[in-house]
């Protein structure tokens, strides 16, 4: 099976995630995935293939006779799609040669240059677009579907040595669960690559420090005829909290390393109200600031209001896993030589956003992200590069060969 068929065959399947479920994985049909990619490793000769049960599938290329003292190294993918945008009967459609204009992808929809400009990069490139009303799924069946090939062109050529490598895909990272219960001691790779980056060449191992905030509020409903000086509107509460908040640190207003409070979600009546927020920053000690700020904000709108009708819950989510992986400088070393090696040229990046990575790297498991060809993720304007995606298999394949030559020569 070649990559481009492995790729629409994955994104056939809506394994959308769900923040709001208490299950794991939260849902059950990413679990259909996750059991075909089993038997598909099975089918390929695969080792030590598995799944557990929090639906981890695991699964191992043994080293080559007499590279068993090489180190093992992963590749790591998830299952579940963006809750952001529905993910239920995807319709890729493909352009053969991409003439660098604007992409119409339905009557009513067109993704424009002007609107996004790196579409220019991919002038030429075999592309595959969504018909408008769905996301595409690159994010992250790019990347499994480029693991995948590679494996099997490795099963396939023994010839190549290397040492063991291990391949694990997880479910719910896109609501930030992915690897709540992965067992990093059993996985047994020394280092790892999540392939979940996006443009040609990424390599990224600085993400932001992330946290959770949710906000309630308990109003006082009165009729509105009579209600001075005794009515508290929820509503207006939370408008009161989110004015206190810089504008400029919006996601909207953000870039590189710039951090942000992005509101996600506001629902409520007079009576009351909540909110959500994620707040993110790469460098920890802003991350700090910014949790404290929204603390004392929340603190502030309480003694306006004389009681404390707003009550706030900041919960980390993950860390920036630099210094996790610094430590370790030919694991990103290599990575730029495989790329070098495939004609990419390695683009350094901090990602904007978190992956499995920085959770597994803060556990023991040094693991940055690679690029996989897949653009404007979580939406319907998303699309994927073949060309780039085939570089993305070949920069797995000699990030295999470079780890079997000791560092240095």
């Amino acid at each position: 099976m070649q990559l481009e068929e492995r790729f629409l065959q994955y994104v056939a399947f809506d394994t959308q995630s769900d923040p709001n479920s208490d299950t794991y994985p939260s849902t059950a049909k990413q679990l259909i995935l996750l059991n075909h990619l089993l038997e598909e490793m099975l089918r390929m000769g695969l080792e030590e293939v598995e799944i557990d049960a929090h639906g981890y599938v695991t699964g191992t290329i043994p080293a080559s006779t007499g590279c068993e003292k090489v180190p093992t190294i992963g590749f790591i993918s998830h299952v579940d799609t963006s809750p952001d945008m529905s993910g239920t009967h995807i319709h890729p459609r493909i352009i053969e040669s991409y003439n660098g204009e604007d992409i119409r992808l339905n009557d009513d929809l067109v993704m424009k240059v002007s609107d996004f400009p790196e579409l220019e990069h991919f002038k030429g490139h075999r592309l595959i677009v969504t018909d408008g009303t769905t996301l595409l799924g690159a994010d992250d069946k790019a990347g499994i579907a480029e693991i995948m090939t590679a494996a099997a062109y490795l099963m396939d050529h023994p010839e190549i040595e290397h040492g063991k490598i291990r391949i694990g895909f997880t479910p719910d990272e896109e609501i930030g669960r992915g690897v709540e219960f992965f067992d990093v001691e059993k996985f047994g790779a020394d280092f790892a690559y999540t392939m979940d980056g996006g443009f040609e060449g990424e390599l990224e191992y600085e993400n932001f420090n992330a946290a959770s905030a949710k906000i309630s509020v308990q109003g006082r409903n009165i009729h509105p005829g009579y209600a001075k000086d005794k009515m508290i509107n929820a509503i207006e509460v939370l408008h009161d909290l989110h004015a206190l908040l810089p504008a400029t640190q919006r996601p909207e207003h953000t870039e590189g390393y710039e951090g942000f409070y992005h509101l996600i979600g506001m629902q409520g009546t007079v009576e009351s109200a909540s909110s959500e927020y994620i707040i993110r920053d790469h460098s920890r000690e802003k991350f700090e600031h910014k949790k404290k700020f929204l603390s004392d904000a929340a603190a502030l709108i309480n003694e306006k209001y004389g009681s404390n009708v707003l009550s706030l819950e900041i919960k980390d989510q993950y860390y920036n896993m630099r210094e996790q992986i610094e430590p370790y400088p030919e694991v990103i070393e290599k990575a730029m030589e495989a790329m070098r090696t495939s004609g990419v040229t390695p683009l350094v990046r901090p990602i904007r956003g978190g992956t499995d990575g920085a959770q597994l790297s803060y556990r023991g498991l040094p693991c940055p992200n690679l690029f996989t060809g897949g653009m404007n993720f979580h939406g319907k304007f998303e699309y994927c590069s073949v060309n780039t995606m085939q570089k993305a298999v070949q920069t797995i394949i000699n990030l295999v060969r470079l780890w079997t030559v000791p560092s240095g020569q």
